[in-house]
């Protein structure tokens, strides 16, 4: 993960899934981070969110716009 970078946090496991299948579909370098912990039984996910998304600092503008598009469409879905 050397290089890669905090993006942005995601707010559930399908937001997750949906970007990541976006991201692997444009050929953008990336990892999805869940913040869950079996240990704790997830508490962490509910103060940090769901986890989030880190890549290239490159690609960050572009992966921004996508997952703003996703979350303003998400209604329609």
């Amino acid at each position: 993960m050397e290089g890669f970078v905090k993006i942005l946090v995601l707010e559930n496991e399908v937001e997750a899934k949906l970007i990541d299948g976006i991201l692997k579909e444009k050929d953008i370098p990336h990892v999805i981070i869940t913040y869950h912990d079996t240990a704790y039984d997830g508490l962490f996910q509910m103060v940090k969110g769901w986890g989030y998304i880190a890549a290239p600092q490159a690609y960050k503008e572009e992966i921004l716009k996508i997952v703003e598009e996703i979350r303003k469409n998400k209604d329609e879905i």
